[in-house]
């Protein structure tokens, strides 16, 4: 079983488009999956843009009224998931973006990489010229933090050059090696690309192998602007990790090196 989960805040003008997108990959790539998306209080339609979506596929829209946020939305996201497989070494849970950023048709491509025995499967991000003026500064600003300490050691994820994206497919029995270790804790903490580097990090001290996949994101199936705002961003993602510090382990370093 594969678990594709998406967290979802104001998308309905793409996340309807991404669903149906899954759905006919799934019609030609013959593979059982279920798709969760948490639904993170939206205000915009997004919830009745979903609802028809669970009548033609294996759909369940999880959430509440109040808003969350990024990281406790993929925190619920992955225990949802982690509860309701019944093969943890077999099964697989898939994050993805509810804004089309990430594409559906790369999907065989990482559970082809799973089924060669990688427990994580991390997608780093090609920041092209396509990419919207505040995410390519935002890119920039972040490579220039990772040079500075605390970040080094924060963003440090064995076999990961790029640990920020938050399209990744890690095998279910880690995700529940990370929740009995963390406990009541969420899986993943701070701003979305801190959370995301949070949950790679906890990740990889449970996995034997990792492997990388290079894929160029896509921004121009977004009506809406980007939400990214670069100063602000980079601000949040250094004091994260300059918090971070005092809860810091040494991960495990994968058995084999990651693959592009």
């Amino acid at each position: 079983m594969l678990y594709i989960c998406i967290p979802s805040y104001d998308e309905a003008p793409t996340v309807g488009v991404l669903l149906w997108r899954i759905r006919k990959v799934f019609q030609e790539y013959s593979r059982e999956y279920e798709v969760i998306v948490f639904d993170d209080a939206s205000t915009d339609g997004t919830a009745e843009t979903l609802a028809p979506y669970k009548n033609v596929m294996p759909l369940t829209v999880i959430g509440g009224r109040e808003r969350v946020g990024y990281a406790r939305a993929v925190d619920a996201l992955f225990r949802t998931a982690s509860e309701r497989t019944r093969y943890p070494r077999r099964d697989a849970v898939v994050l993805m973006q509810a804004d089309f950023t990430d594409q559906p048709e790369h999907l065989p491509e990482l559970v082809k990489r799973f089924e060669g025995g990688a427990d994580i499967v991390a997608v780093e991000r090609i920041v092209g010229p396509a990419a919207p003026e505040a995410v390519r500064k935002l890119s920039r600003l972040m490579r220039w933090q990772r040079a500075l300490w605390p970040m080094r050691s924060f963003t440090a994820v064995p076999g990961v050059k790029d640990p920020f994206g938050g399209f990744q497919l890690m095998r279910v029995s880690v995700v529940r090696d990370i929740i009995k270790e963390l406990g009541s804790q969420p899986v993943s903490q701070g701003p979305v690309c801190a959370a995301n580097v949070e949950l790679l990090r906890a990740a990889t001290r449970h996995a034997r192998r990792v492997e990388t996949l290079p894929l160029e994101s896509r921004w121009d199936m977004r009506p809406r602007d980007s939400r990214v705002r670069p100063w602000p961003d980079a601000m949040e993602l250094f004091k994260h990790g300059w918090s971070a510090r005092s809860r810091r382990t040494v991960p495990r370093t994968p058995t084999q090196p990651a693959t592009a």
